[in-house]
């Protein structure tokens, strides 16, 4: 049986309205609840417990002993000991597309239909990481699932690997030399789709960036650049344009590509949220897609086929990612509470070209 429970739950409704979140039983004793009668934070009382270096001797000593004092047994030991079987499976997210984070949740959901496991949402902004790492490590869960754009977040996976907290990326890096990851190769799923448009003919493409903190933006520009250059096609700076996976960043940019002196004869952009902003500039426009202008984008979410023209676009699993991360991460946690650890695990999954009605060969 799963569940699911979000921490910040008015953003899950928008998700999963037809969902209840659930309330977790009450231990009796959180890490938080300790930390409190130690002194400390939880974040301090994790490390203790973990192992982890950064913690100066005098208080480790102090949090040990103090452990043993007030009998505290950390919630995941105390799970195990008890012979359960359930686990706590934190999301930790804050991607601005609600059709990609809606198909990582789904996946995660039929993952974990025939499992008794627990999922808690947990809503991670920029400027509040560690008082979100701090809350996730009180709470006592087994491990964490991060999308991006967390999942590239070196203070993210290095909070969690000082916790000693078993955590997955999902579309993102490993963390270090125990680090698990899942995701597919966006330099040749980008380069794959800018083939495809240069065998339609067209030579002025236009190119929207995603965010700058996440390593796929730069890996499909990186594979829309080698295309190119294996074409021997020289890139204007004037065909790229800054995005954030956002459809309000997409709007910006194709505006800007659209009433330029010399318009692009295609867009690529880097997700499907800005491909159905460039889409609408377009019919503002009175630029019949794929007539006047050839659109695609890059994920295949729901987006993708909710707009018309329909989107040609990389299809990346988003689901079946979501469900092989957590395979890991439980694989991860049932090692751990055994005493080992799995070995680096980087998994690629398979992309595909997905050709729809907003691609069409150049006409001159």
């Amino acid at each position: 049986m799963s569940r699911i429970r979000d921490n910040a739950q008015p953003d899950s409704a928008l998700l999963f309205p037809f969902m209840k979140m659930s309330k977790r039983a009450r231990s009796p004793m959180t890490m938080h609840e300790a930390a409190a009668l130690i002194g400390v934070s939880p974040m301090t009382v994790s490390r203790v417990l973990s192992g982890s270096p950064n913690v100066r001797p005098e208080t480790r000593a102090r949090v040990e002993a103090a452990i043993k004092r007030i009998g505290y047994t950390p919630n995941p030991a105390a799970r195990h000991l008890a012979g359960a079987k359930a686990l706590r499976i934190g999301v930790i997210y804050n991607n601005p597309s609600v059709a990609y984070l809606n198909e990582f949740l789904m996946g995660i959901l039929d993952a974990t239909g025939p499992l008794e496991c627990q999922i808690v949402l947990e809503k991670c902004g920029s400027r509040n990481i560690r008082p979100a790492i701090e809350k996730i490590v009180a709470d006592g869960l087994d491990g964490v699932m991060l999308p991006p754009p967390l999942s590239d977040s070196p203070q993210v996976l290095d909070l969690l690997g000082e916790a000693g907290i078993p955590c997955v990326s999902v579309a993102g890096k490993a963390n270090g030399e125990i680090g698990l990851a899942v995701t597919i190769d966006n330099f040749d799923a980008a380069r794959t789709m800018t083939r495809y448009l240069l065998k339609l003919g067209h030579r002025d493409i236009g190119f929207i960036l995603g965010a700058s903190n996440q390593l796929a933006s730069a890996e499909r520009y990186a594979g829309f650049v080698a295309a190119l250059e294996e074409a021997g096609i020289d890139l204007a700076p004037s065909r790229v344009c800054r995005g954030a996976f956002t459809y309000k960043s997409g709007l910006g940019a194709a505006q800007q590509l659209l009433t330029s002196d010399c318009k692009p004869s295609a867009i690529f952009a880097s997700n499907d949220d800005m491909a159905a902003a460039v889409i609408a500039t377009a019919h503002q426009l009175q630029l019949h897609v794929p007539t006047d202008l050839t659109v695609v984008g890059f994920d295949d979410t729901l987006f993708a086929t909710a707009i018309w023209p329909p989107l040609t676009t990389i299809k990346q699993p988003i689901g079946i990612m979501a469900k092989r991360a957590l395979a890991l991460l439980i694989d991860e946690i049932r090692l751990r509470s055994a005493g080992k650890t799995t070995e680096p695990n980087y998994q690629l999954v398979k992309f595909s070209l997905i050709k729809r009605d907003s691609s069409a060969p150049l006409t001159t």
